[in-house]
């Protein structure tokens, strides 16, 4: 459950889909204006860029929201590829074809047709800096009562404290097929399904946001939950 006079609402993966996270803004803010007393946090669970036509523009908004409400952004696989992007021309062609093309054009539009070198070049330039420091400060896990959430999972077998970052921002089978208790109720994203899976032991809100337009919130006040959807 979680503590008593909290309402947390944790996000899925947004893929670049500004439009869908300003409509589940407005949801999130309507329930709470429903919902007086309890103290909301917003947990967002990583994926923000990549896949989508408007990443700059989801990170601008999430980092507004967490200049204005209670927001906890946490780490996904895809930020951490972009990072290093920054740093390798070999992993910005790894980024590119792995949906990072429409975030480059969401932070640049070259003027005629370039060379992956120079767009590289040129995405650099004009890569912000603040969001750069954003997105390298994001933690990876947040705890709130007996929850615990995570961009892709938590390997079997370990305790929180020996979990390995890469495996909480890629792990999938490991952790997909493992029927028994983490210590805590885990709630990811990482592994699109179709509709949100709620389990025993882990609750997955990836409704694949940028190819579907399902951008899904879980919603948790004491041992009460329940989703809202784009």
């Amino acid at each position: 459950m979680i503590p008593d006079n909290m309402r947390v609402y944790a996000v899925g993966d947004i893929h670049g889909r500004l439009d869908l996270l300003k409509t589940l803004h407005e949801a999130i803010d309507e329930d709470a204006e429903l919902h007086p007393g309890p103290q909301c946090i917003e947990v967002y669970l990583g994926d923000y860029v990549d896949r989508g036509p408007q990443s700059a523009g989801v990170i601008d908004a999430l980092m507004e929201r967490v200049r204005t409400r209670n927001a906890v952004c946490l780490a996904g696989n895809h930020e951490e590829i972009m990072l290093d992007a920054l740093s390798s021309q070999e992993a910005f062609a790894n980024w590119l074809r792995l949906g990072g093309v429409e975030t480059v054009f969401s932070y640049v539009r070259p003027s005629g047709t370039l060379d992956q070198s120079q767009l590289w070049t040129e995405w650099r330039a004009g890569m912000r800096l603040d969001h750069v420091d954003f997105l390298r400060q994001l933690p990876v896990t947040y705890v709130c009562g007996d929850y615990l959430f995570v961009h892709a999972g938590l390997r079997p077998g370990l305790s929180l404290a020996a979990q390995d970052r890469n495996d909480m921002l890629w792990i999938r089978r490991e952790f997909l097929d493992y029927p028994h208790s983490f210590g805590h109720l885990v709630v990811h994203g990482h592994t699109p399904i179709p509709t949100p899976e709620v389990l025993s032991n882990r609750i997955n809100i990836d409704t694949g946001a940028y190819a579907t337009g399902h951008l899904t919130c879980l919603v948790l006040e004491g041992v009460d939950r329940f989703l809202i959807s784009t």
